[in-house]
């Protein structure tokens, strides 16, 4: 079961977070086209799929009892405040941007930048697992 688990939530990762990074990344050049209200809409509909992967990630620590674990708590944490800046940040400013303002590309270079980053670094934490028995 616990590798079930793992499976899982990889996956959902990977075809969750995977989109809105690159789709995110791509918005600001192509917001004025055609394709950007398929962008903004494709991390829209991926930031509420995506809600799997934290969920799915508590199961996986609390069945493999890592739970407490630093580089766990360090992961939600880093995943609550990426989830926080694409709420709070990317999105808006995607449709301010779809709306006409000007300004928010400048806004969401630097969002959709801190949103891939802060994936980054919870991506290693999974990998590297500093202070575990079982890290590399």
């Amino acid at each position: 079961m616990k590798a079930i688990l793992l499976s899982v939530h990889v996956i959902a990762a990977i075809l969750a977070i995977g989109p809105i990074a690159v789709a995110g990344s791509m918005f600001p050049r192509y917001a004025d086209g055609p394709a950007g209200p398929v962008l903004h809409r494709i991390c829209s509909t991926y930031a509420v799929l995506g809600i799997a992967v934290p969920l799915l990630g508590v199961a996986t620590a609390v069945a493999l009892g890592v739970l407490t674990d630093a580089w766990v708590l360090i992961s939600i944490g880093l995943t609550a405040v990426a989830a926080a800046v694409l709420a709070l940040i990317v999105l808006p400013a995607q449709r301010r941007s779809l709306a006409g303002n000007t300004d928010a590309a400048k806004v969401l270079g630097m969002g959709t930048g801190i949103f891939n980053l802060l994936w980054v670094a919870v991506t290693v934490l999974m990998i590297v697992r500093p202070g575990s028995t079982t890290g590399v």
